[in-house]
């Protein structure tokens, strides 16, 4: 007997039904792009142990080009850009997608209206997840866009959760860390203890009670134990999370 399953049965989940294909807009940056391919992976074994994995098709777009159209705030370039790219993960066979970051979701209203399949957003998911466990003003932290655009506020405020942002300084200070460091992988113990002093400021001077690591890079950095006791909402374990459900 097979120890694996044979061609054609590999979609199939135990009940004889079809699994649906997750797509992933990665690249944005690459390192979160390969944290959400090991979640969803391992979420998936924890919910279902059927011998099956999910099957993935990944996009890893061109990150300089997307934060090019953020900078000369280009909403309409940005826009045709992710469309593209979801575009590009139906056509390979993508039943369900998702954008492997918090920044691109500034325009993800615009993006899932026209896309040719559903799009899971970061934002809601982990605004249901913060609805859950009775959070009243979360701390956000992110890179300068997530930070002062308001995507995350409009969503948050329609179930009155206060959204804080770190004072201009410490924003400055957390995107260059970001795209300096974060993104290319490198993690520095100095930079850990500068985000946690930032936090601490933020838990006494805004009255945070949760924090919400609204760049999907800041979880390679920082861990539960570093809140001092409030809950951290690590949006790529909560977007995995998110997506594996609809699969499942």
């Amino acid at each position: 007997m097979n120890a694996f399953p044979v061609t054609g049965e590999v979609a199939q989940r135990a009940d004889g039904g079809h699994m649906k294909k997750i797509g992933i807009i990665g690249g944005v940056g690459p390192e979160a792009t390969i944290d959400y391919y090991r979640l969803i992976i391992n979420y998936y074994r924890e919910k279902v142990n059927d011998g099956n994995y999910p099957e993935i098709i990944i996009n890893s777009v061109n990150i300089t080009g997307m934060i090019n159209l953020i900078e000369k705030d280009d909403k309409a370039g940005l826009i045709s850009y992710l469309s593209d790219a979801v575009k590009s993960l139906a056509d390979a066979g993508a039943d369900i997608a998702l954008i492997a970051s918090n920044t691109p979701h500034l325009v993800f209203d615009e993006v899932a209206e026209i896309s040719g399949i559903p799009l899971v957003s970061i934002v809601e998911e982990t605004c249901t997840e913060a609805k859950r466990l009775g959070i009243k003003k979360a701390g956000l932290l992110g890179t300068a866009f997530t930070m002062n655009n308001r995507f995350y506020h409009k969503i948050f405020n329609k179930e009155n959760i206060e959204i804080v942002t770190p004072d201009e300084k410490s924003k400055l200070l957390i995107h260059s860390k970001i795209f300096g460091e974060l993104v290319s992988g490198i993690i520095k113990d100095d930079t850990r203890k500068r985000f946690i002093e930032i936090i601490n400021t933020m838990k006494s001077v805004d009255g945070i009670d949760a924090l919400i690591l609204g760049c999907t890079e800041i979880p390679l950095i920082l861990q539960e134990s570093d809140g001092g006791g409030i809950p951290f909402l690590n949006t790529t374990a909560i977007h995995a999370m998110a997506i594996v459900n609809r699969i499942v």
